[in-house]
């Protein structure tokens, strides 16, 4: 039996994925698949893939998938999935590393507490060797997750998709998948998964080891990337209403759209544009809050002076706004 499945695709990281590999051979969970995407790099990743695992008694454990053209990390997943034969999947990008026990832990946490999601932490590192900040998900208490639980992780989650263990079945039920748009899709498998989870447990160790490259999709700049992220999480209102979940978290969904959605879609513009442009400024607002007419009644923005602030300043001082959501993204390092 497989009791995880590993999904990374593999797009012009030659530079990393020797250590990504070994990283996988040296996990202590023995019963594993390793699912890798050629995804029609540039360079010769896979190869250098092969050879990594080439006579190694975990090879077999590895596929390498090709699609018929690029499809871009998200999609790539997408096409991998029903691949999938583990009892839980996991997804790793393949310019970062993991510690030797992050599937054995968390695989035995999730089975004996019967959850749909495991957390794990993550530790940011640099090309130098230097280590940064510990990312963690929301934590609740474990186990069942019920509305307060949900409520509170619907308004404080974060996109760290590749630090979560997800269970096949939950997946497959609600259909759990990459939208094509590349900015923000995992916010949209994690938030769906979020929404959906019947229970989850944590292993609180930083287990996954997230490389801060230039000229990864995080760090690249495009000035559309706005618009991207604005249809992903339309989709992604679209997919509460859809699975019966937007009328009990309703409030929670607004303010995630309001904060993660319409802010930090203008902050994506501003940062990423050379000269930002007012009437840009004044649409996204439009857009996005013809999603959520109800906004400024939301009880979690009412607590919320600074986002309401910005919220002001967007809609009536769109070049103010420039300056103040810069120095914004800034402090909060928000570079995606």
């Amino acid at each position: 039996m497989v009791k995880v499945s590993v999904i990374l695709p593999v797009y012009g990281v030659a530079e990393y994925i020797v250590k990504c590999t070994e990283s996988l051979l040296e996990q202590t969970l023995d019963e594993m698949e390793f699912l890798f995407v050629d995804d029609h790099g540039p360079d010769n990743s896979i190869e250098l893939l092969r050879q990594t695992i080439a006579g190694h008694p975990r090879e077999g454990q590895f596929r390498i998938l090709r699609p018929e053209h690029n499809l871009g990390a998200g999609m790539a997943r997408n096409f991998s999935i029903p691949e999938a034969q583990g009892e839980y999947i996991a997804f790793v990008d393949s310019d970062d590393s993991i510690d030797p026990q992050m599937f054995e832990r968390l695989y035995n946490e999730a089975v004996r507490s019967d959850s749909d999601l495991c957390c794990c932490q993550m530790q940011k590192y640099y090309p130098d060797g230097s280590r940064g900040a510990i990312l963690e998900n929301p934590h609740v208490e474990p186990g069942i997750l019920d509305h307060e639980k949900r409520a509170y992780i619907l308004t404080h989650y974060v996109s760290l998709f590749a630090s979560i263990l997800f269970r096949r079945s939950l997946v497959e039920q609600y259909q759990l998948r990459f939208p094509e748009d590349r900015s923000a899709d995992d916010s949209f498998f994690v938030s769906g998964a979020w929404m959906t989870a019947r229970s989850v447990s944590y292993v609180d160790e930083p287990f996954y080891h997230y490389l801060i490259r230039p000229g990864s999709v995080c760090t690249t700049k495009d000035s559309n990337k706005y618009k991207k992220r604005l249809r992903v999480f339309e989709k992604l209102m679209a997919f509460a209403r859809e699975k019966g979940v937007y009328d009990e978290y309703a409030a929670e969904l607004d303010f995630m759209y309001f904060k993660k959605g319409y802010i930090i879609s203008v902050v994506n513009y501003v940062t990423n544009a050379l000269e930002p442009r007012p009437e840009t400024i004044r649409e996204i607002a439009r857009q996005s809050l013809e999603q959520i007419p109800n906004y400024r009644s939301n009880p979690y923005l009412r607590k919320k002076i600074g986002l309401r602030a910005m919220d002001w300043l967007i809609r009536h001082c769109p070049r103010l706004s420039v300056v103040v959501l810069r120095q914004y993204a800034k402090r909060k390092q928000v570079v995606c």
